[in-house]
């Protein structure tokens, strides 16, 4: 027997191999009927995986975060034997769930998806799901895999198996279409009753533009053909909000390909508000007691070795020019430039807090494929600051720039958003961050400490 923590801490035991949808139907059929997933110790698993030891159990629904998730990346999988059956020969990389539906990356070799493919692939997907089909997990040893692939002579997949450890290998099937995959999945394809593909656009393989342009087919699923409907309603409403339609309409920014993609040219309507968001942004942080700096658009490779950016951020970072036999950088971040400041001059205790604003411009890498208007680009104007202060002062001086974010918020009308505490990782503590592991416990509990005590919503 296994004994079962349900959320309510209420405690049932039941048989070995017990799966959560099995649960589902010993507390009622209606509920087994919503189980799309299920958190086992945490782990979102298959509602069909055998539980074999004592757990904490939540079975997740259409309502749950990860049971939408599993729901989606099952879609991805339905669109991907749809694509199998309409293009034989298709290849897949990878086919992950997003905020708001899936895609799939697919190699189609020389062929293309037509708007007259979308709707067959739709209809096709429709009459797999109605199929009913099981998505059907299978553990396998690393050896057996990548002959599996080897044998479809499938480049992608082998390239994701020579990243997995031995031991750690899963597929899933469903239908006629198998795939390497860690999971989860719904139970069947029937819990899926409304699909829509939304968008068919490029990408290179990994992201690298040097890569193969692979086909990005994205779409949407639900439980219920209501709520695609409602959704579609929704984005048609969204399309005439696009910033990039109001961008050219309005005059706001333009895009040319003689300057290069990501990097906006601000007309004057646009200028205009550069220029007011700047005046506010410098107002409100003169009144914080902010001082401004300005630092260079480049600088030598040695300060952010120094800083500790170059690696890590090196994919990020445009590729260094050199001069003088040194190499430069256009500048990803403010961080080392203001350090370089505060350590101009000799400081004592009594300049804390020191507070500098910059309102400069930074250039980041981004990937063709990731480049979306104003909200991914290449060149952008960032108002950034940094603190040096104390560790008593530290909570006050939290505190405030908590405020001024709420400031800002009710300002701009924003009144949903979500504050995310990031931590650090002890696994890689000393390649990455300073390593100082207490202080980056304490700092991280002081940051808890003040979100609680602000109500601040996380």
């Amino acid at each position: 027997m296994v004994q079962i923590q349900f959320p309510d801490g209420a405690v049932r035991s039941y048989e070995k191999g017990i799966t959560a949808l099995g649960i589902a139907k010993s507390i009622s059929e209606g509920l087994a009927k919503k189980v799309l997933a299920a958190s086992v110790n945490g782990e979102v698993y298959d509602a069909t995986r055998a539980i074999n030891e004592d757990a904490a159990l939540k079975l997740l629904t259409w309502d749950d975060a990860d049971g939408k998730n599993t729901f989606w990346h099952s879609s991805a999988h339905l669109l991907a034997e749809a694509v199998e059956m309409q293009f034989p020969g298709a290849k897949f990389w990878v086919g992950p769930a997003l905020e708001k539906g899936f895609y799939y990356d697919i190699d189609l070799g020389d062929k293309s998806i037509k708007e007259e493919d979308v709707l067959l692939l739709e209809k096709k997907m429709n009459e797999l799901a109605k199929q009913a089909n099981a998505y059907i997990r299978k553990e396998m040893s690393k050896a057996e895999a990548t002959a599996y692939f080897t044998e479809k002579k499938d480049e992608y997949k082998l390239d994701l198996l020579s990243g997995l450890e031995d031991g750690s290998i899963t597929f899933y099937s469903q239908g006629a279409f198998t795939d390497l995959c860690r999971g989860p999945h719904i139970p069947n394809t029937s819990f899926i009753k409304a699909i829509k593909i939304t968008n068919i656009a490029g990408a290179f393989w990994k992201g690298d533009e040097k890569n193969k342009m692979l086909t990005r087919v994205y779409g949407i699923t639900f439980p219920n053909q209501k709520e695609l409907d409602e959704y579609l309603l929704l984005l048609e409403e969204a399309k005439k909000r696009d910033h990039r339609k109001l961008g050219k309409e309005l005059g706001i920014y333009t895009m040319d390909d003689d300057v290069g993609p990501g990097l906006p040219l601000w007309m004057p309507n646009g200028t205009i508000i550069i220029e007011e968001l700047e005046n506010l942004a410098k107002q409100t942080e003169e009144d914080a007691g902010y001082k401004r700096v300005v630092t260079p658009h480049i600088a030598k490779e040695s300060m952010y070795i120094k800083s500790g950016h170059l690696p890590y951020y090196e994919d990020s970072m445009f590729p260094p020019m050199e001069l003088d036999g040194t190499k430069y950088y256009l500048k990803a971040m403010n961080c080392p430039h203001h350090h370089k400041i505060f350590d101009a001059e000799p400081k004592s205790y009594k300049d804390m807090p020191l507070r500098l604003a910059e309102y400069g411009t930074c250039y980041r890498y981004e990937q063709s494929g990731e480049l979306f208007g104003l909200m991914r680009v290449r060149c952008l104007h960032m108002n950034d600051a940094h603190i040096y202060c104390t560790k008593e002062q530290f909570a006050q001086e939290f505190r405030a720039v908590n405020e001024m974010y709420l400031k800002y918020f009710k300002i701009f009308g924003i009144d949903k958003y979500v504050m995310r505490l990031s931590l650090h990782d002890p696994k890689i503590l000393v390649q990455k961050y300073i390593n100082e592991p207490e202080l980056w416990l304490e700092t991280e509990a002081m940051v808890r400490a003040v979100l609680i005590e602000t109500g601040t919503r996380l």
